[in-house]
């Protein structure tokens, strides 16, 4: 069994450093409201309390409803790109919809999320689309939930997971890696900026991250509860 990772600031800055290279943090700024299309009550209920998970993990908070929005988190579940173009007024809420769903067809793309900000630049909308292919198929739906609850609660770099999932196998059980989790709660730190856009944040995020670790391991096992998964211990590496 691996040692839980240590958190740097290099941690940190390859977690929000974009492809091109510019350093982006946003957290939400407003309470989530989430919606899920295209499963079933059984997996409904597994996908919201996948979020509401995470959103406690984060000291965030949730509401029935957005004032602006209605919802301001929407998880689509479907197997063909080209099925979103038949949602009605979807065109309306994502620019450039038609166009979207050709590149992602073309790249044979499983999931995508598109992000909406506040003027200040905090997180004010996020809309997940997940493609079920044959691979997605064999995932359990506990493992799912929790992947896309993890990606929509920060804006994680473009590339932040691209090498290493933020997901672990532990004997057999797929869990939140610890370090992520200790990231996840000191991005909502009261003290910490909603949005931040100078790497030197890195820094401070880190220090923050590192003292929440052990409170994190914790936390990933009451996490881990809540989707349905077995109170394993620590996450081997993957």
């Amino acid at each position: 069994m691996s040692e839980q990772r240590q958190i740097t600031e290099q941690t940190i800055e390859t977690l929000f450093t974009r492809g091109s290279g510019e350093y982006l943090f946003a957290r939400w700024g407003r309470p989530i409201v989430p919606v899920v299309f295209g499963v079933e009550a059984g997996t409904l209920a597994t996908v919201k309390g996948a979020v509401e998970a995470v959103v406690a993990l984060a000291g965030h908070k949730m509401a029935e409803t957005d004032p602006e929005l209605g919802a301001n988190l929407m998880i689509f579940f479907f197997r063909d790109w080209q099925e979103l173009l038949e949602v009605p007024n979807l065109d309306h809420l994502i620019d450039g919809l038609q166009d979207l769903v050709v590149r992602l067809d073309d790249q044979g793309a499983s999931q995508y999320r598109v992000f909406r900000f506040d003027p200040d630049g905090a997180i004010r909308a996020c809309f997940s689309f997940v493609r079920m292919d044959a691979g997605l198929d064999e995932v359990p739906a506990e493992v799912i939930a929790l992947q896309q609850a993890v990606q929509m609660i920060v804006l994680w770099s473009d590339t932040a997971f691209g090498e290493r999932s933020p997901l672990a196998v532990v004997r057999g059980v797929t869990v939140l890696r610890p370090e992520i989790a200790a990231v996840i709660a000191a991005s909502y730190d009261p003290v910490m900026p909603a949005v931040a856009r100078d790497p030197v944040h890195a820094l401070r995020l880190a220090a923050r991250a590192s003292l929440r670790q052990d409170a994190a391991t914790q936390a990933v096992r009451d996490l881990n509860r809540e989707v349905g998964e077995a109170d394993q211990g620590p996450p081997d590496d993957a």
